[in-house]
């Protein structure tokens, strides 16, 4: 699917281009060619200036978890998972798994998170009647995955900061409110479809976190915007100051050499800056010869008409890109979202909500591919569905995140 997908960027941008000159602009081939270098060279220098923030954060997630926190939100989420998989047997391993997997994604620990997941799938598959089929277990862990709520959205942060943002934190509340809507609305889409039984534990669970995002959200909302904005800031630096602190304390309390865990955790980061750079290189060069060439601000300003024509605010519509790109590729829409804060500013309203959209959800198909790919899983049943609208709930969460706290940023 990306395969194709980069393919088709250069095609459309050639196509396009090839139309510009036929209309009278004689420099557009030379203007493409030089968006395609300028970006190559773009993403090398934004690649190159996260390896320090990354080195940060993931040295920090690296104490946290050797101090033990990983253990401590996997016993936490422990009663909810074995009610929400009823037909894994009470302590068969894949319930551990599963909450080990759930607890690295909420701590933002990437590398821990995937080799758990795919640990997981495979117990559940050992459980799975019909190898070709996929379970329900499977499928509601497979859209809890593609949905997954992150405390700590640590990549959104390092781009932000490398691309000039002032706070780069400041999105910090608005994406945790849209990861939650993208979470809630795929569990239910499953639960629904599967009825499961919501009982004490579980509507305990939902009653809890809902109150806490509803809660911020009403908070901020009864704010002046400027106000919303630095109090928004003001809470988001003290929550992740305040978890640098626990995860030092804790690892302290554990005996845990921190300074050796956080070496090991940038290590980590290093390697990952690095990694990405290929990446970044082939997305960001496609998405700017499209720029370039007329296509991709002609596709945007055709949907903005439509959404103007309806009678809707059309400042939405330059985040759309990301919201497109993010079920089909991670790299995709990441490349887009810095590709939105580049040309229109990191603290600008397209900037901040490219960066909402971005922290949402995750990656559907591919979160697919991976986890039903490892175990075999040709149909998939209500997997799709049910990541779809995932994704759809947190994309207009986050637009509706985006407004009610950056809409008085140009």
């Amino acid at each position: 699917m990306l395969n194709v997908l980069w393919i088709g960027f250069f095609a459309i941008a050639f196509v396009a281009a090839v139309l510009q000159y036929l209309g009278g602009d004689a420099a557009i081939f030379g203007a493409v060619m030089k968006a395609a270098f300028d970006s190559a060279k773009t993403a090398f220098e934004v690649a190159l200036g996260l390896t320090g923030v990354m080195c940060l954060w993931l040295g920090v997630m690296k104490v946290g978890e050797r101090a033990g926190f990983l253990d401590l939100v996997g016993r936490g989420l422990g009663p909810l998972f074995a009610r929400l998989f009823p037909d894994v047997p009470r302590g068969h391993p894949a319930l551990g798994s599963i909450t080990m997997n759930m607890s690295a994604n909420v701590l933002g620990l990437d590398n821990a998170a995937t080799p758990m997941g795919l640990k997981a799938m495979k117990e559940l598959q050992d459980l799975n009647p019909d190898k070709d089929t996929a379970s329900n277990a499977q499928i509601l862990f497979l859209v809890l995955n593609a949905s997954s709520v992150t405390l700590l959205p640590v990549t959104i942060f390092t781009y932000r900061a490398q691309l000039g943002a002032a706070d780069p934190t400041d999105v910090f509340i608005p994406i945790l409110m849209a990861t939650y809507a993208s979470t809630l609305a795929g569990f239910l889409f499953v639960a629904s479809v599967q009825r499961i039984r919501l009982d004490a534990v579980v509507l305990a669970w939902l009653a809890g976190v809902t109150a806490v995002v509803g809660g911020l959200a009403w908070h901020f909302s009864r704010m002046p915007a400027a106000e919303m904005t630095a109090s928004s800031s003001t809470l988001s630096n003290f929550l992740l100051l305040a978890l640098v602190l626990v995860f030092l304390l804790g690892a302290a309390w554990k005996r845990v050499n921190a300074y050796e865990a956080f070496i090991d955790g940038a290590k980590e980061g290093f390697q990952t800056a690095v990694t990405i750079i290929p990446y970044l290189v082939a997305m960001l060069v496609a998405i700017g010869m499209l720029r370039a060439s007329g296509a991709l601000p002609a596709f945007v300003e055709a949907v903005r008409g439509a959404v103007a024509a309806l009678g809707f605010d059309t400042a939405w519509v330059d985040a759309l890109p990301t919201m497109l790109m993010k079920p089909l590729s991670g790299s995709g829409a990441r490349a887009m979202m810095v590709e939105t804060m580049q040309a229109q500013g990191a603290d600008s309203f397209a900037g901040r909500l490219a960066s909402i959209v971005q922290g949402s959800t995750e990656t559907t198909f591919y979160v697919l591919a991976v986890y039903f790919g490892a175990v075999g899983i040709k149909r998939v049943r209500h997997a799709v569905a049910g990541g779809l609208v995932a994704d759809a709930a947190g994309f207009a969460a986050a637009v509706a995140a985006g407004y009610l706290f950056f809409a008085h940023v140009a």
